[in-house]
């Protein structure tokens, strides 16, 4: 029998001996044995261990080494009856209490944000029937359904992919969605980018469909390790906390050193000894820097409203200082410097570019635009919401390039719902990462826009196809250009290949798009003699 790996390695493991080493099979558990693993392991959600507490919070504010000598100050202050400067005192220590306790409290919230990547149901197999049960009831070995549109309720080894894609940008900080597999990946220690035959908790289902197998749920999910990870961090002190501290101590070795010898000085010189010890102490706290604390809480604290209104949340005043002494920031660009949201801006037709930050003036006439927008459209499995699905906000589900296609193309007055009515869908060969393509089949009945576009009778049926320019290319044996179809010839190629490597060059991602009139359908659709319209650069914006 094939020995057991470790719970990371579920991907080198074929299907067979995940379901045979997670005691399972593709009916799914019992009722029964769901009911044992549970009771065992415990439910599948993230568990928030016992926090700071808000009185713990307030209490650590007054704990500094500057903090207590100002206490001490307005103690001596109140025993000589000065009770003017022991109110002075009093308010910046109450006032230096507050605005710590306020920023650390807010801030201490991080873990609710991780817990709203839970889902309340999913789909299970048990007792070799499909029913809907809470997530949190989830067990390792239930076999799931995954659909578009959906979050993965557990970390899972998937057993079934038809054309799945996962958003894991959660985990990889990267936009584009992972195609996912079933097969055993045999190499060891992959990260979990490169686990393509796993799904994880609180990733997004984008495209397709699929099966997988639990494997682990809870606190044990890589989620899991990062609910645990946010919540164990060690509490460091800031540079400027550990100079105010080492300051205060020196200040305070400094004072006693002082009256000290004054003290003894005057009592030398035969000196009341009450009126040496006022003297002394009168001396110590007019030594105390008591303005010193508010300035730096009222200085920090005007940073760290600065950087709230930048969507910025400091946890603790002081790091404010440590963030405006660093001199050197490293960054990954997705998701972090910019919005992790796709935009069409160029448009490369053949012979012509337009440039779409702005909106194309008189775009009635831009016949060959609104084929390519059209292609892109149909041949596009994007949804708009149910709610708004003409509003270009609505856009909530799909692959992020098909969404900015779709987004850009509702923009010049295309709206899918409407294409899709008077060019309904009838064939598709789905995307796949040999060929690099998609390929949609349409019933055109008697479709006037589709004309207008073609300048010439809308043929029966159309197909239309995007992908890699590179890979269109091979099936293409023509060109539009003039609103009529031209051989591709060596120099258009060229011409082709070259906007292509401009626009990759720039840091765009770039799609083809293709059609063909046909006289009738052919199942699966024919990928070949296609007529290359042009290309559709997009950026992933950066953000204000």
């Amino acid at each position: 029998m094939e020995p057991l790996l470790g719970m990371s390695d579920w991907y080198r493991q074929d299907v067979t001996s995940v379901l045979r080493n997670l005691k399972t099979d593709l009916n799914g558990l019992t009722t029964t044995e769901a009911d044992r693993r549970l009771s065992q392991h415990g439910k599948n959600e993230l568990i928030e261990q016992a926090s700071k507490s808000s009185g713990r919070m307030l209490w650590e504010q007054f704990t500094a080494t500057p903090v207590l000598l100002l206490i001490a100050a307005a103690v001596v202050s109140a025993y000589l009856g000065d009770y003017k400067d022991m109110i002075a005192i009093l308010a910046i220590v109450l006032f230096n209490a507050f605005l710590g306790f306020n920023q650390e409290y807010r801030a201490s919230q991080a873990f609710a944000a991780l817990e709203k990547l839970a889902i309340p149901k999913v789909r299970v197999c048990r007792d070799n029937q499909w029913r809907v049960i809470l997530s949190p009831y989830l067990v390792t070995g239930d076999v799931i359904m995954l659909e578009a549109g959906g979050l993965v309720p557990a970390d899972s080894r998937l057993i079934e992919s038809i054309n799945l894609q996962i958003q894991e940008a959660t985990f990889t900080g990267e936009s584009l969605p992972v195609e996912k597999t079933v097969a055993a990946i045999a190499t060891e220690n992959l990260s979990l980018g490169d686990r393509r035959n796993m799904a994880y908790m609180g990733t997004l289902v984008t495209y397709g469909r699929g099966l997988a197998v639990v494997t682990e749920t809870g606190m044990e999910t890589e989620l899991g390790k990062i609910a645990q990870s946010v919540q164990t961090v060690e509490q460091l002190q800031t540079p400027l906390q550990r100079r105010l501290d080492d300051f205060g101590r020196k200040l305070a070795i400094a004072i006693l050193l002082l009256v000290g010898v004054i003290f003894v000085i005057g009592l030398s010189r035969g000196e009341n000894l009450q009126l040496m010890i006022l003297t002394t102490v009168s001396m110590a706290v007019a030594a105390i820097p008591e303005g010193l604390p508010a300035v730096v809480t009222i200085a920090l604290g005007i940073g760290s409203y600065r950087m709230l209104k930048h969507q910025a949340l400091i946890r603790k005043l002081p790091a404010v200082e440590t963030l405006g002494s660093v001199t050197t920031i490293c960054s990954d660009k997705t998701g972090t410097l910019t919005e992790n949201r796709m935009q069409v801006t160029v448009v490369d037709l053949v012979g012509h570019r337009i440039d779409l930050t702005t909106k194309p003036n008189g775009y009635d006439n831009f016949s060959v635009l609104g084929l390519a927008l059209m292609g892109a459209t149909l041949c596009n499995n994007a949804l708009f919401s149910e709610a708004e699905p003409n509003h270009e906000q609505a856009l909530v589900l799909g692959d992020p390039t098909e969404v900015a296609l779709l987004a850009i193309a509702y923009s010049l007055g295309l709206q899918k719902s409407e294409l899709e009515c008077q060019l309904p869908r009838i064939l598709e060969l789905p995307f796949d990462s040999d060929r690099k393509r998609m390929t949609t089949v349409h019933k055109t009945h008697s479709f006037d826009q589709l004309s207008r576009h073609l300048h010439q009778p809308a043929p029966d049926y159309v197909s239309f196809t995007k992908g890699a320019v590179g890979s269109l290319l091979e099936v293409c044996s023509q060109v539009w250009y003039q609103n009529r179809a031209e051989p591709l010839s060596p120099d258009w190629r060229e011409r082709i290949e070259t906007a292509n490597n401009q626009l990759a060059a720039a840091g765009m991602r770039v799609l083809g798009i293709a059609f063909l009139p046909l006289e009738r359908s052919v199942n699966p659709p024919v990928e070949q003699d296609l007529i290359f319209i042009g290309m559709l650069g997009m950026l992933d914006p950066a953000r204000p």
